[in-house]
């Protein structure tokens, strides 16, 4: 009788350990479904002979790989108690985006420190206030999303400003050496370079918030209403997402030109000439 007991006991375990295998695959039903439409964008680039038809079917591919990995990963975060594993996964978060950063911006040297410090400084300070103000309890399930946000947001913003911040300078070069002939310092010299490039990079940040639910509905309040939450409760967590984004791309994007300037200029105030004679 005890070792049916414990016979039993085993595979219910076993059955235990497999139910949440069987729970993705049923809900990979609906991702695989909506396919469809991807099949009808590459039939649609065969018609017209775009010849990208294996990028979107290898694009689609690698979403699928990618995010069910991270979302075994993250299943695995949540259920762990040390807080370690958020700092981890944020640290990741941001070299992989300082990593992708630097590549518009190729030709500013260091550009991944650059980026990747730039990046940290940003949403590491927005997120330090917003756990302080308690808007969000620092644990795994809000940090990590919050935190993703932020770091796709302040990633694409601070690519952008190092790359229009040395474009600039490279097409007005007579005028900033100008500037450091008459005795301006480094930042003197780029101040209208550099507005320009912050304008330019922050613009649709702002632009996407002044006109955020009235042309499309944000994707994390789009997700709360899908997943049952009231329409308020939705509009409540966006406000804080709209204003974390602002918070984080302005401070890493204003970061970014202050670690950009030391490449830029030599240690007698002279323009880095090498920086900015290739294309």
């Amino acid at each position: 009788m005890n070792i049916n007991l414990v016979d039993f006991q085993a595979h219910l375990q076993l059955s235990m350990d497999w139910d949440w295998l069987f729970e993705f695959l049923k809900g990979m039903i609906k991702p695989v479904a909506a396919l469809a439409v991807v099949l009808m964008a590459v039939l649609l680039s065969f018609m017209q002979k775009l010849g990208i038809e294996k990028e979107m079917i290898y694009s689609i591919l690698r979403a699928f790989l990618q995010l069910s990995v991270i979302g075994f990963i993250l299943q695995f975060i949540f259920n762990q108690k040390n807080s370690g594993w958020i700092v981890l996964a944020y640290l990741f978060m941001v070299s992989v985006a300082g990593y992708t950063a630097c590549q518009r911006a190729k030709h500013v040297p260091r550009g991944k420190y650059v980026a990747g410090v730039s990046i940290l400084a940003g949403t590491a300070v927005t997120m330090f206030v917003l756990v302080v103000l308690n808007v969000f309890p620092f644990t795994p399930r809000y940090i990590i999303p919050v935190a993703g946000m932020m770091v796709g947001n302040a990633m694409t913003v601070t690519g952008v400003t190092m790359k229009g911040l040395r474009d600039d300078i490279k097409i007005q070069m007579n005028l900033v050496e100008t500037a450091l002939a008459l005795g301006a310092t480094p930042r003197q010299a780029t101040l209208e370079q550099v507005k320009r490039a912050l304008v330019i990079a922050l613009s649709p940040v702002l632009d996407n918030a002044k006109t955020v639910g009235l042309i499309s509905l944000p994707g994390a309040m789009t997700g709360l209403i899908m997943g049952g939450a009231s329409p308020l409760e939705a509009i409540q967590l966006q406000i804080v997402v709209m204003n974390m984004l602002i918070g984080a791309s302005t401070v890493s994007s204003i970061m970014s030109t202050y670690l950009c300037w030391p490449a830029f200029f030599t240690n007698a105030y002279q323009l880095e000439t090498k920086v900015f004679s290739s294309d």
